[in-house]
C-alpha cells in the first residue's frame, strides 16, 4: 500500500540496557524536566490489568518524545502527575485505540486537548488490519511482537521483556503518526481526522448501566421471576467481593456458574456446594455468601422483569416480520453506503455508525429529505463529514425504497 519508511530501526530482540521504572517522587520529577527538554508531539500508552483486577487503573504509563527519550512511569507510589500535566497539556498525544486509555490517564490527572489516534486514523486510511503490531509492520516495515498484551501489568516487579514491550508501544508511535500525517493529506482526510479525533476526545464516558447484572452470560435464558432475582443478586453478591477484593469478577466465580445456580435454583446450601457447574475459585470458599445471594433472590418480592426497558432497537434480523418498511429502507440505505465507503476507501462502521443508520431507518423523519436526514443524524451525534457523505444517500434510498414498497402493493393481486 505504501513503501515503508527508510529512517526507524529495528529494534533488536534484546536491548542493549535494561528499561528502567520510574517509581519515585525524585526520579518523576527528573524525568518531566527531560520532557520539556524534547521536542514535538508526545506518544503516549497506558497498561491496565483487565482480567486480573476490578478496576481499571493504568500500572504502568509510557511515554516517549525526541529529544527525550522514553519513560515508563509507574502511577501508585508516583502519585501526582500535575507537573506532568501541566508541561504537556496543550501538546500534541499520540496515541494507538485512545479510547481505551484515556479514563484511566484522566484517572491520574493527565488530560490531553489534542490528540492523533493511530488506529483511528489507520480506519479511516482504510487499512486492512489496524492493530499495532500490523500497522507498524504495515507502515514502517518493522515487526513488533504483542505476546504481552493480556499481561498482569499490576505485577511487580515487571518483567524485563514485559517492559520491552511496553516501551516499544511508545518510541514507534510517532514514525506512525509522521506517515499517516502524509498518508491522510494524500486521500483528502485530514479534516476527516481531525473531527474524529475531537469527538474522541469530547465523547462523555457511559452512564453506569441501570442493571449491570443483566451482561451476565447466558441471563437471557432465565425466564422465571425466582431465577431472575437469584442471578441479580448473585451478580451482586460477586461484584461486592469483586471490588472489595481488586479482583476481576470472573476470577472469582465465572459467569456461567452463577447462571446455572440461578436456573437450578438448588434447595440447600450442600445442594449448591454439589453443583459440578458451580466453579471458580471462590466458588466453595464464599458459598456463604452465594447462598445467601440465592435465599435474598428466592424471597424477593419485587423480581426483575424477564426484559429490558428501555428504547433499545430490535435485531435487525427480526425487522422484516415487526417493520418491514423500515427493514426494506435500512438495507436499501446500507447498500448504498458500502458504496459510499467503498469509493471513499473509508470502512462502513467509520463512514458512519450503524446504530445511527438503524435508527434513522426504524423512525426516518418525515419528509425524508437530504436536510431532515442530515438534522436527524446531527441531533443523534453523527459528525459533519459523516452526515456530508451520508445524508443524501441514505434519503434517496429511503425514498427509492419507499417507491418500490408501493409499486409493489400496487401489482400485487
Amino acid at each position: 500500500m505504501t513503501e515503508p519508511a527508510s529512517t526507524p530501526t529495528p529494534p533488536s530482540s534484546e536491548p542493549a540496557t535494561p528499561r528502567d521504572v520510574i517509581d519515585t517522587r525524585e526520579g518523576y520529577l527528573a524525568a518531566v524536566e527531560r520532557i520539556a527538554a524534547g521536542t514535538g508531539p508526545l506518544a503516549i500508552d497506558a497498561e491496565r490489568a483487565s482480567g486480573f483486577k476490578y478496576s481499571q487503573r493504568a500500572y504502568l504509563i509510557q511515554l516517549y518524545r525526541r529529544g527525550a527519550g522514553t519513560f515508563l512511569f509507574d502511577p501508585p507510589p508516583i502519585g501526582s502527575f500535575a507537573e506532568l500535566s501541566e508541561l504537556i497539556a496543550d501538546e500534541e498525544w499520540v496515541l494507538h485505540a485512545a479510547s481505551q486509555d484515556l479514563a484511566c490517564l484522566r484517572e491520574v490527572g493527565l488530560e490531553p486537548t489534542r490528540i492523533f489516534d493511530t488506529e483511528l486514523a489507520a480506519r479511516l486510511l482504510g487499512l486492512p488490519r489496524v492493530g499495532l503490531g500490523t500497522v507498524v509492520e504495515e507502515l514502517l516495515g518493522i515487526h513488533l511482537a504483542k505476546e504481552h498484551s493480556a499481561a498482569d501489568w499490576s505485577t511487580r516487579p515487571l518483567p524485563a521483556t514485559w517492559l520491552e514491550y511496553a516501551a516499544l508501544d511508545v518510541e514507534l508511535l510517532i514514525d506512525v503518526r509522521d506517515v499517516m500525517v502524509d498518508l491522510l493529506e494524500q486521500q483528502q482526510k485530514t479534516e476527516i481526522a481531525a473531527q474524529e479525533f475531537q469527538a474522541t476526545l469530547d465523547k462523555e464516558a457511559k452512564p453506569p448501566a441501570a442493571e449491570p447484572w443483566r451482561r451476565l452470560s447466558g441471563v437471557h435464558s432465565l425466564r422465571g421471576a425466582q431465577n431472575l432475582s437469584a442471578a441479580r443478586e448473585l451478580w451482586l453478591a460477586r461484584d461486592a467481593l469483586a471490588q472489595e477484593l481488586d479482583v476481576s469478577p470472573g476470577r472469582l466465580v465465572p459467569d456461567l456458574s452463577l447462571t446455572a445456580a440461578a436456573r437450578a435454583l438448588p434447595a440447600s446450601k450442600r445442594d449448591l456446594a454439589a453443583m459440578r457447574d458451580f466453579t471458580g475459585r471462590a466458588s466453595r470458599s464464599e458459598l456463604d455468601r452465594w447462598w445467601n445471594a440465592i435465599e435474598v433472590g428466592r424471597a424477593s418480592t419485587e423480581p426483575p422483569q424477564a426484559t429490558r426497558n428501555g428504547d433499545t432497537l430490535p435485531p435487525p434480523r427480526s425487522w422484516s416480520d415487526r417493520n418491514p418498511e423500515a427493514d426494506v429502507r435500512l438495507k436499501a440505505a446500507r447498500q448504498a453506503l458500502v458504496e459510499v465507503g467503498e469509493e471513499r476507501n473509508i470502512p462502513l462502521e467509520n463512514l458512519l455508525t450503524p446504530e445511527l443508520l438503524r435508527r434513522a431507518a426504524w423512525t426516518p423523519p418525515a419528509p425524508v429529505t437530504t436536510e431532515t436526514i442530515g438534522e436527524a443524524l446531527q441531533k443523534a451525534g453523527a459528525r459533519p463529514w459523516q452526515i456530508e457523505l451520508t445524508a443524501q444517500p441514505i434519503a434517496q434510498a429511503f425514498v427509492e425504497a419507499h417507491q418500490k414498497l408501493r409499486d409493489d402493493a400496487e401489482s400485487a393481486p
